[in-house]
């Protein structure tokens, strides 16, 4: 039996991918800050028949603490054939509104934690000269919006590590992909429209900008899609035997839009961003 580790799996992505793989007969090591939050993936594992397939265990991905026990959870497995990267979080604010720390913040969970945590389960990949990184990353990895700085640039830093990672562990057998997921029915919107309420109490001068930005979200999230769709990809990944690919966009729109942003100039995308929402090249919306 494959041994599997995911990060974030008490809800969405991290979560509905621990049931699938346990199904497939993975033994999944779940893994989450809160262990207490539990008791969903527990209720799902019972559902489907997988309860003995899984293994709870907490890690905190900021703490350096909480990832030295996780390494020595480690010790107790033979093996660790795949990795999923899934911790995360989004932070929504315009530049100019966040503290310095709100950055830092973002940047601790979505980079510095998957990082650590990658380099805690490496050694027991390489000795074993076998083994998978499955890193999630978004369409924000290779394309900005407004409103999102914070999010957006840990995901680009994080496609700029896969792929360094890429190269430099292929030549041990272990290989690095990338799931690069558009717009879907996660909680990790709840966490951006929560920031996002800030308008009223601290009077931004970019109001009337992310107002905007607020009501397209609000019509896009009837779009979102499902994100089962998301870890069955996850799922036929870990199944692979074949070399995969280092990235797997999937969504609504995603390879469309990818692919126009690399077709055009950057001025003709920033024409197409504002036209999208409603935001007419020259048009004034400072009050």
């Amino acid at each position: 039996m494959k041994n599997v580790i995911i990060t974030g799996s008490s809800s969405g992505f991290g979560m509905l991918t621990a049931i699938q793989l346990a199904k497939e007969n993975f033994h999944v090591y779940a893994t989450m800050r809160n262990v207490h939050k539990k008791n969903e993936l527990l209720r799902l594992a019972e559902k489907h028949h997988v309860t003995e397939n899984i293994t709870v265990w907490p890690l905190d991905v900021t703490s350096n603490q909480s990832i030295n026990h996780f390494k020595e959870r480690l010790l107790q497995l033979n093996h660790i054939d795949i990795l999923i990267n899934n911790a995360g979080y989004a932070v929504g604010g315009f530049c100019e509104d966040l503290s310095i720390e709100k950055y830092r913040e973002q940047f601790e969970t979505n980079v510095f934690g998957l990082i650590g945590v990658t380099q805690a389960v490496l050694p027991l990949m390489r000795k074993k000269k076998n083994g998978k990184i499955i890193n999630i990353s978004s369409i924000s990895g290779q394309m900005g919006f407004p409103g999102l700085s914070p999010y957006v640039s840990s995901k680009h830093a994080i496609e700029g590590f896969s792929e360094s990672l890429r190269l430099e562990l292929k030549p041990y057998g272990i290989d690095v992909v990338l799931v690069e997921p558009g717009s879907y029915q996660t909680n990790i919107w709840s966490n951006v429209d929560s920031i996002l309420d800030y308008v009223n109490e601290i009077k931004s001068p970019y109001e009337t900008y992310i107002k905007i930005i607020e009501n397209e979200i609000q019509k896009e999230q009837k779009a979102f899609g499902d994100p089962l769709e998301v870890a069955l990809l996850i799922t036929a990944l870990c199944k692979k035997n074949q070399i995969p690919k280092l990235r797997y966009p999937i969504g609504k729109g995603v390879r469309a839009n990818l692919f126009i942003k690399k077709l055009l100039s950057w001025k003709q995308w920033e024409r197409l961003v504002f036209k999208k929402l409603g935001i007419e090249r020259n048009n004034n919306i400072v009050k």
